[in-house]
C-alpha cells in the first residue's frame, strides 16, 4: 500500500499571519518525531503571505490519527482555530 498523502492550505485571516505561522512552525519537529511519519514539510505560498502549505506523508491512516490525537495537534487546533481558513486533501499516488 502507498503512503498517504495530505495537503493541508492554511490560509490565515487578516492579521493572524504571525500568530499561525508560529503555531505551524511548532508542529513540525514533534510531528516530524511521530513513528507512522515519513514527511511533514510546511511551506510557504510565494504569491500570498498569508498561505502556508503543509506537505504531509504518512504510513497509514492509523498513523494520521494517531498524530491527530497528539497533544501537538489539539494544541494546533486551539491556537489556529477561527484564525484560518484550512482546505485538506488526502491523497493516494497512482503512479
Amino acid at each position: 500500500m502507498k503512503d498517504l498523502i495530505i495537503v493541508a492550505t492554511i490560509t490565515a485571516k487578516e492579521g493572524s499571519e504571525t500568530l499561525v505561522r508560529e503555531a505551524l512552525e511548532r508542529i513540525v519537529p514533534p510531528s516530524r518525531a511521530e513513528a507512522g511519519c515519513i514527511r511533514y514539510d510546511l511551506h510557504i505560498d510565494l504569491g500570498n503571505h498569508a498561505s502556508f502549505i503543509m506537505l504531509e506523508a504518512w504510513r497509514d491512516e492509523a498513523a494520521l490519527a494517531e498524530h491527530e490525537a497528539t497533544p501537538h495537534f489539539q494544541e494546533l487546533l486551539k491556537s489556529v482555530g477561527g484564525r484560518a481558513d484550512v482546505q485538506i486533501l488526502k491523497l493516494n499516488q497512482l503512479v
